[in-house]
């Protein structure tokens, strides 16, 4: 929840600024500004897309590397409770005691993946991978009419997104492991989040912007995409006939989402694109089983 202030942030050589409004944390009730990313004047050069739909940044002369993920999540300096933006002031209220009393472990986890991050303190890359640790660690206290799942699953690819940049800052440091265990348990939530659609418990329609990065909503073809990319890149594999299987019905989703294999070409752009390299690639695996 939010205060309105009317404090004016000065933007000069600055990346981001703190905001107008105060925040109330919902589960210990702690106030604080909420750091927001400046934009403007050549901070942010777009680079690639990945398979994965995450946009890489390339570093400006001026302001150097900037992560835009690492802004995103809404988190409590105090107890580090942290959630999306828009989701902030919904934890029910039932669950706020919970919440509270698990402050400190959720401190320890996050410590056990990067040390020394403040929340008072300017976002650094550590702190935003912490961000998005929380955020998926704190959607267990909500209901599933805020979609909870999928942002979790969301939160997961960006946590992991994160890693592999502080991996290429700091190699050595096994942020690379992380990063990959990061996006098996994005793979799992993605697959969970979609199943509860189809069996009615919980639909994607809480989170208005399925990403999954900041620059751009893929909606809910996304989704598919993106569940099918990481149980190809990520999916168990010791059991051959249930991979054959999973592998098979993606592969006829993507067919089906997307046309592939016709003449329409209804669906352009990356996401087409990714695709159709997609069921190649599972084209390819699934011909070997044979």
């Amino acid at each position: 929840m939010m205060r309105v202030n009317s404090d004016k942030p000065d933007t000069a050589l600055k990346i981001s600024y703190q905001s107008k409004g105060l925040y109330v944390c919902p589960v210990c009730s702690e106030e604080f500004r909420r750091e927001e990313l400046l934009s403007g004047s050549g901070r942010l050069n777009a680079g690639l897309l990945t398979d994965e739909l995450h946009r890489l940044y390339v570093p400006s002369a001026k302001y150097g590397s900037i992560y835009p993920l690492s802004y995103l999540a809404t988190v409590c300096p105090a107890c580090w409770f942290a959630s999306m933006e828009a989701d902030f002031g919904k934890i029910p209220k039932e669950h706020i005691r919970e919440a509270l009393s698990e402050s400190d472990a959720r401190k320890h986890e996050a410590e056990m993946i990067c040390e020394g991050v403040d929340f008072r303190k300017p976002r650094t890359l550590r702190a935003g991978i912490i961000s998005q640790y929380l955020v998926m660690r704190c959607y267990d206290y909500y209901k599933p009419d805020v979609s909870p799942t999928i942002k979790q699953g969301v939160a997961a690819l960006r946590a992991a997104w994160l890693l592999e940049e502080l991996d290429q800052k700091d190699p050595g440091q096994h942020y690379d492991w992380l990063s990959v265990l990061f996006k098996k348990k994005a793979c799992f939530l993605y697959s969970e989040a979609l199943k509860r659609e189809t069996g009615g418990s919980e639909t994607l329609s809480g989170m208005s912007n399925l990403g999954p990065d900041s620059d751009k909503n893929y909606g809910y073809e996304g989704v598919l995409y993106i569940s099918g990319l990481l149980q190809y890149k990520y999916g168990d594999t010791r059991d051959a006939e249930r991979r054959f299987a999973s592998l098979s019905e993606i592969k006829r989703n993507l067919a089906k989402m997307f046309g592939i294999g016709k003449s329409s070409k209804s669906k352009p752009g990356p996401l087409m694109e990714k695709s159709r390299a997609l069921y190649d690639a599972l084209a390819k695996e699934l011909s070997e089983f044979d």
